[in-house]
């Protein structure tokens, strides 16, 4: 995967305190196509850690109404919410994100963002001190004209794609059904709504 094609990308991994005083780690790290002031006005990461913890805090309320997250459902709610989220992004160029995406979903094209989820068992993430969400591959190029094509400003449609690719490593899927992508859906206009982005489906 980006592991193996990144060796030479910068990699700047910090932590930082959420305000549930739970710790969340966001690693960041870039195709060497990918220059430090696309890095810098686009993927900042006061930016993605904003947009990681408001989506988490959001997830957390969900599970302590009784919200069943599909790819961890084995672990019990109490570790979920004590349990430090670490999450890994990867921003790529259109003929890397091009090869990954046919290398993962047999589609011969660059989508905007990839999600990889940790797919570990319950029982090893109980013995882990975090809890690995996974990886999200963005390809810059494909955000960039999406967000040309739909008039949206691009800081704006890159919270969003966040967002997404955060649910799918949860294991929430719009592909699966009407339901699954209302609800989907759902969860995106909200946690949008708290960082006062608009709903990017109207």
């Amino acid at each position: 995967m980006s592991q193996d094609s990144n060796s030479d990308a910068s990699n700047n991994i910090d932590d930082n305190y959420n305000e549930n005083n739970s710790l969340d780690a966001l690693g960041i790290s870039a195709s060497e196509l990918i220059d430090d002031q696309t890095l810098d006005n686009f993927y900042s990461r006061e930016q993605l850690l904003s947009v990681m913890t408001a989506t988490l805090n959001y997830i957390d309320e969900q599970v302590k109404g009784g919200l069943i997250l599909p790819y961890f459902e084995d672990i019990d709610a109490e570790q979920w919410q004590e349990k430090i989220k670490v999450l890994d992004i990867y921003i790529t160029d259109e003929v890397e994100g091009r090869e990954l995406n046919l290398e993962a979903r047999q589609k011969d094209y660059a989508t905007n963002i990839l999600s990889y989820p940790s797919d570990l068992p319950a029982a090893i993430i109980g013995l882990m001190p975090t809890l690995p969400l996974g990886e999200l591959i963005i390809c810059h190029a494909v955000m960039i004209r999406e967000a040309a094509e739909q008039n949206k400003e691009a800081r704006q449609h890159i919270s969003h794609l966040l967002i997404h690719g955060i649910l799918h490593l949860l294991g929430f899927d719009h592909e699966l059904g009407q339901a699954e992508q209302d609800e989907m859906e759902r969860f995106e206009i909200e946690i949008l709504a708290g960082l006062n982005i608009p709903n990017p489906y109207d």
